[in-house]
């Protein structure tokens, strides 16, 4: 019983710290974003409809997510899974991206979850994104690549065929077993998860970054409604930045790599404070949508789920 108001003290704290250093970063995009010299032309209707398109895409995400754990045999509710996806969501403010990873995997164990398939879980995440994202990048963003240089190709190949690797090894239980036995004797069994159920996860996570494009171009006419943007370069953009935000492990939230990126894709198109000020809008919208609906889910308890199939 102390253990547990102990770990419920400790999970409020860290949860107020995270949304803290979250609220933050959003201040000082606030700030930035008044900031530029723009004729802004507000149009809410269409930052409505980026919003709905965010949350959508996020929706997707969680229900995918949400499949990969029913899969195993483990019950995950959707309102459940989604506390533990905003919860978790909060920890890539925090530099080492680790955070996000484990704060899945303690918030699903916590929920009742087997913690194998609670890690599992919680990998699938990370690794779909990744690769899911540098197959997007692939076909929507050649035109980007060529701006940025020649180079780019060849790095953007090899982020391919690794993540696509990645993808694999979830589904390959001894290549699991074989990283577990690189891992602490305390982490879990890593478990395997059905390739079909991956193929479905990972066209989730597409339709997602589709999603995440169509909310950036929704955004640009909400607020900039000169800018000449379509579909295919807005999904590229995105998805770029927002890897490049991902893969830079010391940034909190990807901040600074994401936005430098996303000028460099843009700002040949649609000119420099244009796109600084779409980057810094698309920054601000992001975490507002991240971090506004974990507060109320801070406070929020789930009861534990039911014995897992394996176990009953």
């Amino acid at each position: 019983m102390v253990q547990r108001r102990i770990w419920r003290a400790f999970q409020f704290v860290a949860g107020a710290l995270l949304v803290g250093v979250a609220v933050r970063s959003l201040a000082l995009n606030w700030q930035s974003l008044r900031a530029q010299p723009i004729e802004w032309q507000l149009s809410p209707q269409w930052i409505a409809a980026s919003v709905l398109v965010v949350f959508a895409s996020y929706a997707m995400l969680i229900e995918a997510w949400r499949r990969v754990v029913l899969s195993m045999g483990e019950p995950l509710p959707f309102m459940t899974a989604t506390r533990i996806w905003f919860l978790a969501s909060l920890g890539k403010y925090v530099p080492g991206k680790v955070w996000a990873v484990a704060g899945a995997a303690v918030l699903a164990q916590r929920s009742g979850v087997d913690p194998a398939v609670a890690v599992a879980g919680a990998l699938v995440l990370q690794v779909l994104a990744l690769a899911s994202g540098a197959a997007v990048i692939s076909l929507t963003a050649r035109d980007a690549f060529q701006t940025v240089g020649q180079g780019a190709e060849p790095i953007a190949g090899v982020v391919i065929v690794l993540s696509l690797l990645g993808v694999a090894t979830l589904t390959s239980q001894p290549a699991l077993d074989r990283i577990g036995r690189l891992l602490p004797s305390s982490w879990p069994t890593l478990r395997a998860i059905a390739p079909t159920m991956v193929a479905v996860a990972f066209v989730a996570n597409v339709i997602a970054w589709c999603g995440y494009g169509l909310a950036l171009l929704l955004l640009a006419r909400g607020l900039l409604p000169g800018v000449a943007l379509n579909l295919p370069q807005a999904v590229g953009v995105f998805t770029c930045s927002y890897l490049a935000g991902f893969l830079a492990l010391f940034a909190p939230g990807g901040l600074g790599p994401r936005e430098s990126v996303f000028l460099l894709l843009l700002a040949g198109d649609i000119g420099l404070k244009p796109a600084a000020a779409l980057a810094i809008a698309s920054r601000l919208l992001l975490t507002a949508t991240e971090v506004l609906p974990a507060i109320p889910l801070l406070f929020r308890r789930d009861a534990p789920n039911p014995p897992s199939v394996r176990e009953a």
